[in-house]
């Protein structure tokens, strides 16, 4: 039996969604919730009965370069990983990410998983330099802020 030999293959860059570059800095949980609900509802992949995680890919300035889908889960659970999470963040050169999720249930309050994800990413991003600023968790009609809780220190 013969072998083939191996040929690389040129790698294919993925698309992140792009957006208008913002103005003013994403530094609250309440400016990343209302930029969820000006633009994530609206994407042709979005199903409000099911999680969906979204990473806001933010410059040096903490503006806004982009968002992609993560993952988009069922009723009450979604796979998370470190590689799936930053990608995207290196794909574009981003220095800094916003984790968004929503609850289809309405209620904003994190999950032990939503914590334990959030505090793998935290040491993931030290890692790589590059800084988890929140994980926002969007409910109907309020949101929650894993940071504002107190969830980031690890």
């Amino acid at each position: 039996m013969t072998l083939k030999p191996y040929t690389p293959h040129e790698f294919k860059i993925m698309r992140v969604r792009e957006c208008l570059p913002m103005t003013e800095t994403v530094d609250t949980p309440e400016r990343a919730a209302a930029y969820w609900r000006a633009n994530i509802p609206q994407a042709p992949w979005f199903d409000p009965a099911k999680e969906a995680v979204v990473v806001l890919v933010l410059n040096t300035r903490r503006r806004i370069l982009g968002h992609n889908l993560v993952t988009l889960g069922s009723l009450d659970t979604c796979i998370v990983t470190p590689l799936s999470v930053f990608r995207p963040v290196i794909v574009m050169a981003g220095s800094a990410i916003i984790l968004m999720h929503q609850h289809p249930s309405g209620d904003c309050t994190p999950s032990e998983g939503d914590i334990r994800v959030t505090r793998d990413l935290i040491r993931a991003g030290q890692l790589l330099k590059i800084d988890l600023v929140d994980h926002v968790i969007i409910g109907e009609p309020n949101h929650a802020s894993l940071r504002n809780m107190g969830y980031f220190s690890i």
